[in-house]
């Protein structure tokens, strides 16, 4: 089967964003199949797994952990945020349930227990990250969280989650601030010093290659170069490349970035050519341990999201112009 048809013929998540990323499918035929993502499949599981009091648990897990990470994979689906069964799942969450900092670490009560309600978040800058970008996603853009974040930022651009500790920024903590922002950024529309902040935590992802060491050159961690799905706050290449697509405004004269190049290159040797697997990108890694239900992907095998993720990675840098300029 063709590889943008194996996809096309998938979970309706998955089929949304391939016709609207890979094919000429009208806008219409595109928001049809959106709406069908709260009512089958994995938007609907991951609402149906709500409960009542607004979080998503598994027993051997945090509650705080289960939720958030639950809350980002109900963001990659791309469901549309103004869908009733997702504005009452957001309504839920942000009444029932309270960040307290319990014993020196930070976990969800009650809101009789009164701290942040769950859209503002607790201390640790990736999971603000991850709390923004989906209070954002799903209509609760939260000012004071995406200022504690600008406040965070390191001199040399990014973040990091054992800072002031630590004065050297972590690309696993940066990437999730860094879409945090973007997400807040386009809930509340023109926000400058938003985009300034962005803009230097890009630079410090650029100014290594993506994944190098800017001392050396040499890869930073092997594991920024497995693809992983879902990724929660971990870093990987491909996690970067889809959020520099994301942050593109289409402006003519800025093509990507030609320190990009290396990391695109990368992933367009990940493209498999076996015949089982050919022209399709395989699951390196899950993290999936904190999700409720399983994911139904399996390491080491052809994966639909990575797929979907590459491939429009590629797209968009080839139709962008690969000669790239050198500011992002």
């Amino acid at each position: 089967m063709d590889t943008v048809d194996w996809l096309l013929n998938s979970d309706s998540a998955i089929r949304w964003q391939a016709m609207r990323d890979l094919t000429d499918a009208s806008p219409a035929r595109v928001a049809a199949e959106r709406a069908r993502v709260p009512r089958e499949g994995l938007g609907a599981e991951i609402l149906a797994r709500q409960g009542a009091d607004g979080s998503w648990r598994r027993t051997d897990t945090p509650v705080w952990l289960s939720t958030l990470f639950t809350l980002l994979l109900l963001r990659a689906t791309g469901v549309d945020r103004a869908e009733p069964a997702v504005e009452s799942a957001m309504a839920r969450l942000e009444t029932g349930l309270r960040w307290n900092d319990q014993d020196g670490g930070w976990e969800l009560r009650g809101p009789e227990t009164g701290g942040n309600t769950f859209f503002e978040g607790e201390e640790e800058p990736c999971i603000n990250g991850g709390a923004l970008a989906v209070g954002a996603c799903f209509g609760q853009p939260t000012e004071s969280l995406a200022r504690r974040l600008l406040a965070e930022q390191l001199d040399d651009g990014g973040w990091n989650c054992e800072a002031p500790k630590s004065a050297r920024s972590s690309f696993h903590t940066t990437i999730c601030v860094l879409e945090g922002l973007l997400e807040y950024e386009r809930a509340v529309g023109s926000a400058p010093e938003i985009a300034a902040s962005r803009r230097r935590g890009e630079e410090y992802l650029l100014e290594r290659g993506l994944f190098r060491r800017r001392s050396t050159g040499e890869v930073a961690n092997p594991a920024f170069l497995e693809l992983a799905f879902p990724p929660r706050y971990h870093y990987d290449v491909l996690r970067a490349l889809d959020y520099f697509r994301e942050a593109d405004d289409g402006d003519a004269e800025d093509r990507p970035d030609a320190r990009m190049r290396d990391a695109v290159h990368f992933i367009e040797g990940r493209r498999q050519v076996s015949v089982v697997a050919r022209g399709r990108w395989l699951l390196d890694r899950a993290y999936d341990e904190a999700l409720p239900f399983p994911l139904g992907e399996l390491v080491g095998e052809p994966s639909r999201w990575n797929t979907l993720r590459a491939l429009r990675v590629l797209r968009w840098y080839e139709r962008r112009g690969s000669s790239g300029s050198q500011s992002s």
